[in-house]
């Protein structure tokens, strides 16, 4: 017999429970709180409002203290862990830790792109990080978005183009603020006034007034009085997909099956617009909306009627800060002047993140989160913002609706050269007499397109090179100057179009330069999130800094980035690398 089934049971000892006079954690200082408050005053306390809610602290403060940041999950109901995975993932925050000094009262940053680099970029910050006084922190930055002004520096919040030492001095000596105090927020969580010291957009910019007058939301609002009419939706989605429009932010999806697909998927439908055009060399969404911003407007309304979209969203990058005011103005008369015939329309403000150009990366920002791109599927036509089906859309694409319906899908059909179709808006910098957006046809050529619209190129300069797409379309010879610029002609050279982005290269610079500057600039916009991004941005640009390359090395490690990457910005980053080494071998050899 076992002894121990007779053996008397042990009794636990049972102690008192003590229960926690605290939460877990640091707790919120009650001034941080008191400040917090008063800040976000009757907003309501949602997640997907954290970016915007960091930015008003930011504003405020100059900073974002780790006091307020606790203060901020504490009103937002949220761990401090997603508060602060959030606020040190963008650029733009300055995350300042107890007993550590905050950053100066004023910011330059120097873009350090491919076009400013090639206009001298390098010096000026190296100049003005000496002649600044102590109070002034001079950085280097990515695409500010500017490149047919290059080079540029930002001076707070206020752009400086052509940038000089002299004239960013003298915007220093203006008291050019980074951190006017803001206006408290509206109910629905925007700013309530206009944020003073953003410089204003062009003077000759059409609001809503001249828009009008010009004719403009006819279109609209004769699509409006059908109401629900199902048939005359189909028919506006019909035309877009005949006219044969693609999309415009890239990746070229035609824009008219893409308002089918979301059409068919159940209700309710949300939209969201990206403007947060980050590749080095892009600035046409920029040029169009400091001149014509209602056009994209009415396009962005006429999707939604079309598709049947509940609510919208725009996502515009920090870098505008002029634009944004000018938006938040043009969308209150819109909201006064038609009501609830149009859908509710949020205008959110990105926070310094390349990646959130992607699609799912931007739709992550929205809902107040890291931009991490989402595994696909589901595509976000089918669960995107907020779980919902959502139609995404770039901001050019949108600005062509209006003329479309207006003149007839075989209006821009019938445009183009070399057998192609449509119009483009080329994005051109570099070694060009005028840089700027120029609209051309599709399948130009980029030696046509410097002749016929830039003016040619810079005296004393000839035309060696060309990124047909910004940072990750790739690198081409002038020898391949007469491939017409579209989608899909370019695949067979290794280059895509991308947004158009063009950047010129002349005698007088190398191709191996410009890879070192691009692959810089994805190895410091890798969000991190997959490993063959994050780590093959870097291992790629410490192996394309030596004198000699290792190319089969190089080979494999683009192989493993563009098969494994989780978006396009790790399958893109080779592009430059395996450019230099397919068109350029005198220049590593």
């Amino acid at each position: 017999m076992n002894d121990r089934a007779n053996a008397p049971t042990a009794v636990a000892e049972v102690r008192p429970v003590r229960l926690r006079a605290t939460p877990r954690g640091r707790q919120a200082d009650p001034e941080a709180v008191a400040e917090v408050q008063a800040l976000l005053g009757a907003a309501p306390r949602r997640r997907d409002l954290l970016i915007e809610y960091l930015h008003r602290i930011q504003d405020r403060y100059g900073a974002l203290a780790d006091r307020h940041l606790v203060a901020l999950a504490r009103e937002l109901k949220l761990s401090m862990a997603e508060v602060y995975e959030v606020a040190t993932f963008y650029h733009h925050f300055d995350v300042v830790r107890a007993g550590e000094a905050g950053p100066p009262a004023l910011t330059v940053r120097v873009c350090d792109s491919l076009p400013c680099e090639l206009a001298g970029a390098k010096v000026l910050a190296e100049r003005l990080a000496r002649t600044l006084g102590p109070g002034v922190r001079v950085l280097t930055a990515p695409c500010i978005g500017r490149c047919e002004t290059a080079p540029n520096a930002v001076v707070g919040r206020n752009p400086c183009t052509h940038a000089t030492v002299g004239k960013v001095e003298a915007l220093v000596a203006a008291k050019a603020t980074q951190h006017p105090p803001a206006p408290p927020l509206s109910a629905g969580g925007e700013p309530a006034a206009r944020e003073p010291h953003a410089r204003a957009v062009s003077p000759a910019y059409a609001d809503l007034d001249a828009y009008l007058a010009s004719g403009g939301y006819r279109t609209l609002g004769a699509l409006l009085a059908r109401g629900d009419d199902g048939e005359a939706r189909a028919d506006v989605r019909r035309k877009l997909e005949d006219s044969g429009l693609r999309g415009l932010g890239g990746a070229g999806f035609p824009v008219g099956r893409k308002w089918q697909v979301v059409a068919a998927q159940p209700a309710p439908r949300l939209m969201a617009v990206n403007i947060d055009e980050g590749e080095p060399g892009t600035f046409k969404d920029r040029w169009y909306l400091e001149r014509d911003p209602h056009r994209f407007l009415e396009g962005m309304l006429i999707a939604a009627w079309a598709v049947g979209i509940a609510e919208v969203w725009i996502y515009l990058r920090d870098e505008y800060h002029g634009i944004r005011a000018m938006l938040e103005g043009e969308l209150a008369k819109l909201a006064s002047r038609w009501g609830r015939a149009l859908p509710p329309i949020e205008l959110r403000r990105g926070a310094g993140a390349y990646i959130c150009g992607e699609e799912s990366a931007m739709i992550e920002s929205i809902e107040g989160k890291r931009g991490m791109p989402r595994l696909r599927p589901p595509y976000v036509a089918e669960v995107g913002l907020f779980g919902r089906p959502t139609l995404e859309h770039n901001m050019e694409s949108l600005y062509w609706v209006r003329d479309i319906l207006e003149k007839g899908p075989g209006w821009f059909a019938s445009q183009g050269r070399n057998g192609r179709k449509g119009l483009r808006s080329f994005s051109v910098s570099g070694r060009v007499q005028r840089p700027g957006v120029h609209l051309a046809p599709a399948g130009i050529t980029v030696r046509e397109l410097i002749d016929e619209f830039c003016g040619g190129m810079l005296p004393g300069h000839a035309f060696y090179a060309y990124l047909p797409g910004g940072a990750s379309g790739g690198i081409l010879p002038a020898s391949l100057g007469d491939v017409p610029l579209d989608f899909d002609t370019l695949a067979p050279y290794g280059a895509f179009i991308g947004s158009a982005a063009i950047i010129v290269l002349s005698d007088q610079d190398r191709a191996i330069d410009a890879a070192r500057n691009l692959v810089r600039f994805f190895r410091d916009e890798s969000c991190g999130q997959c490993t063959p991004c994050r780590v093959g941005t870097a291992k790629a640009l410490a192996l394309i800094e030596r004198d000699r390359w290792d190319e089969p090395l190089l080979q494999e490690l683009a192989a493993a980035m563009m098969d494994a990457s989780i978006c396009g910005l790790g399958q893109a980053a080779p592009n430059p690398v395996l450019s230099v080494m397919k068109h350029f071998r005198h220049e590593i050899s």
